[in-house]
């Protein structure tokens, strides 16, 4: 149980020292998410250090937010990459998928397995900031440029073997605030449904691999922080969309969710039982590394209080598992045996 409780979690890790996430890595996590701005020139070795920890030879997911523009982790390895703004307004599709294909070679060089882009929000603001969180961050307010541009960049990272994750699911442009600082809703769902979530049906229907699912709340669909709505993520992303792939979190250590008790802990369970795959968590007072064993015995509790049905807890394994290319075998077996 415990095992599949750590498989379902991305643990933060600075690029300064990427080491110090040794723990997390042999206790089985699922992801590790990188912070930071100063790449290490042996990053691939580090990298590849840690992966020989991993419980039964399965590596974390390695992922970054390489968006270009103002959302750049990695610039130093990859190189200066312009915003998705400024893609969309000087860039044809084809140029942007060879540019993201550069991107993704060098991350998957450096032993980067996914990339948190691109943005498929649409928006025109000023950000991203207090305000405004997409800002030059989105490729604009065409549902139909936004959904060009943004595969165009997921093809080429797919090219280069990394997955792509679309983002900020069913979409952030024009909300009241930035979820990383505190509670922000967006657009009201009747005219998000119409417009701001077409790049994502699109997305969908184009094969993406995996969403992440924002953490502002959405009215007229759920007043709860979308990331941990099953109206949001079990309805609308899986059963009207028919997405069958890899739905992750955004920061359940977020300001938006800081109003829930002990945040991570309690909003993994939250998310797998509303139909996350993958919880993802912060830096700051969460970098002790003791927060990814309270998530796990949170998780492993529910399950065994009957609060999350197993099931639920394997398929959301199972969907990180096909992330990584691993044989399903052994957890389909675990789904056979049923809740416990």
């Amino acid at each position: 149980m415990s095992r599949l409780a750590a498989q379902v979690l991305v643990a933060p890790a600075q690029l300064a020292d990427v080491a110090a996430s040794a723990r997390q890595v042999a206790s089985g996590v699922g992801g590790l998410i990188l912070f930071g701005s100063s790449v290490p020139v042996d990053l691939r070795e580090q990298l590849r250090q840690l992966e020989r920890l991993a419980p039964h030879g399965i590596p974390p997911l390695v992922m970054t937010d390489e968006e270009g523009g103002a959302v750049q982790r990695m610039a130093g390895l990859v190189g200066p990459v312009p915003s998705a703004r400024r893609m969309a307004a000087t860039m044809t599709p084809a140029q942007v998928e060879r540019l993201a294909r550069r991107v993704g070679d060098r991350l998957k060089r450096a032993s980067v397995t996914m990339d948190l882009a691109p943005v498929l929000d649409l928006d025109a603001g000023d950000g991203p900031g207090a305000r405004d969180p997409d800002g030059t961050r989105s490729f604009g307010t065409d549902p139909a440029t936004t959904a060009a541009d943004g595969l165009a960049f997921a093809a080429g990272l797919r090219e280069a073997g990394v997955i792509a994750v679309v983002k900020h699911f069913p979409g952030l442009g024009s909300a009241s605030g930035n979820t990383d600082d505190g509670p922000a809703a967006t657009v009201p769902w009747a005219t998000l449904s119409q417009v701001g979530l077409a790049p994502f049906r699109d997305a969908v229907a184009a094969g993406i691999p995996a969403v992440m699912v924002a953490n502002a709340t959405v009215p007229g669909l759920t007043p709860l922080p979308a990331s941990i709505s099953p109206a949001v993520v079990t309805t609308v992303l899986r059963d009207e969309l028919g997405f069958t792939g890899l739905v992750m979190t955004d920061s359940v250590s977020a300001g938006a969710l800081t109003d829930i008790g002990d945040p991570v802990p309690v909003a993994a369970v939250a998310a797998l039982a509303a139909g996350d795959d993958l919880v993802l968590f912060g830096t700051g007072v969460d970098d002790d590394p003791r927060l990814t064993d309270r998530a796990v015995a949170a998780i492993t509790a529910a399950v065994r209080s009957g609060a999350l049905p197993r099931r639920t807890l394997v398929d959301a394994a199972d969907h990180v598992l096909a992330a990584k290319g691993i044989d399903l075998c052994v957890s389909r077996d675990a789904r056979a045996q049923g809740p416990r």
